[in-house]
């Protein structure tokens, strides 16, 4: 971990380092007051950035929420202006092959256009999740199943930034869709303490007649799993973990996100479950896509996570591919297995969506 923090802080300055340089450049910033100036500005913003973490984890005071809001707010701005300007110095350099002395402060200034542009949309985005209709045949699908409705929801962050609120709205946009399941497929919580029962009391508004079910992710870890099972135990969620309900037929398997520093075969803890049988359809909730080739080997015929947030800003996305390969994202059949991995509902870090779009998924299910 230590190691980790150490990696994420270099790329951190690094990062702003190049912003400052290329402000410098782009702009012709000769000035010496002016050059302190920015480089002072641009190594205060990272390092509030680390200190409004540690304020908004030790107290909800509104001052420090709106303080940790602008500071990772700005992680994304400044990420999308990292980019433009990287765009920059590649345009800059090619327009210097057909002329010999380009106008340097045009390709600052588009830069930093872009980046307006693009972060201005971003934050819209994030606060505006669509829903995205999918339709996924299974084997042996019991004629009760054929043609119901289960919209998955993942990674909302409840915490400082995202509140009841905007659950809320999930909620209400859910309803919209007449579900007969609704499945949380981890990460409700972001991993900031307060008031965690305030936070999912609008899941008892949610209306599904075959019930909500709900499994752990990554960040309830970082919460503290029995604080977050506490709080969710006031509400008419079910929680699966590592465990198998059967509902007409389906089996419904919910496997929670290892602990820290632990790791889970998923196709041997899905085998001990009780009554499983992998010739019978089944669904299961899982919140990373990184065990898809497990939870084929034990025979799951759906399989729906999240946890990538489809890279939530570009180019992250990249990073998101290579890591997770083609299940970063949508919907894949290989046979009789098939995976949707969400993009997410909510945001983690900067309240910022580019290259990508919250969702809220509705699944309908069909015989093979």
């Amino acid at each position: 971990m230590l190691i980790f923090f150490l990696i994420a802080l270099t790329i951190l300055y690094f990062s702003h380092y190049f912003l400052f340089c290329s402000i410098v450049y782009f702009f012709s910033l000769t000035g010496v007051g002016h050059r302190l100036a920015l480089g002072a500005v641009l190594f205060l913003l990272p390092t509030s950035f680390i200190l409004a973490e540690i304020l908004a984890r030790r107290s909800s005071n509104r001052l420090f929420v709106f303080f940790f809001f602008s500071s990772t707010l700005w992680l994304g701005i400044g990420l999308t202006l990292l980019t433009t300007f990287v765009l920059a110095w590649i345009a800059w350099g090619g327009a210097r092959i057909f002329t010999h002395s380009p106008e340097a402060v045009w390709f600052g200034w588009t830069a930093v256009a872009l980046a307006c542009l693009c972060s201005a949309y971003g934050v819209w985005n994030a606060y505006h999740p669509r829903t995205t209709e999918i339709r996924v045949k299974i084997k042996n699908l019991p004629a009760a199943w054929q043609g119901r409705r289960i919209v998955q929801i993942s990674d909302v962050h409840l915490g400082q930034i995202h509140g009841a609120a905007f659950l809320q709205e999930l909620v209400t946009q859910a309803n919209a869709q007449r579900p007969d399941m609704v499945v949380i497929t981890g990460d409700l919580f972001d991993g900031s303490d307060g008031r965690l029962e305030g936070l999912v009391r609008p899941l008892d508004d949610l209306r599904a007649p075959l019930g909500i079910y709900l499994v752990t992710g990554n960040h309830e870890t970082y919460l503290g799993v029995e604080r977050a099972y506490a709080a969710l135990r006031t509400t008419s969620a079910r929680i699966l973990n590592d465990e198998m309900v059967v509902i007409d037929g389906l089996q419904v398997i919910g496997i929670a996100y290892p602990e820290r520093m632990l790791s889970k075969d998923l196709a041997q803890t899905i085998r001990t479950l009780l009554n499983f049988d992998p010739q019978l359809p089944s669904l299961l909730l899982y919140h990373s896509p990184a065990r898809a080739e497990q939870a084929k080997l034990a025979g799951i015929n759906l399989q729906l996570s999240g946890h990538t947030h489809q890279g939530q800003i570009f180019p992250v996305q990249l990073i998101s591919r290579l890591i997770y390969g083609k299940y970063y994202h949508g919907l894949h059949v290989e046979g009789d297995y098939t995976i949707y991995t969400s993009s997410g509902a909510g945001t983690w870090g900067p309240t910022l969506r580019t290259g990508n779009q919250p969702e809220i998924a509705v699944i309908t299910l069909d015989g093979a």
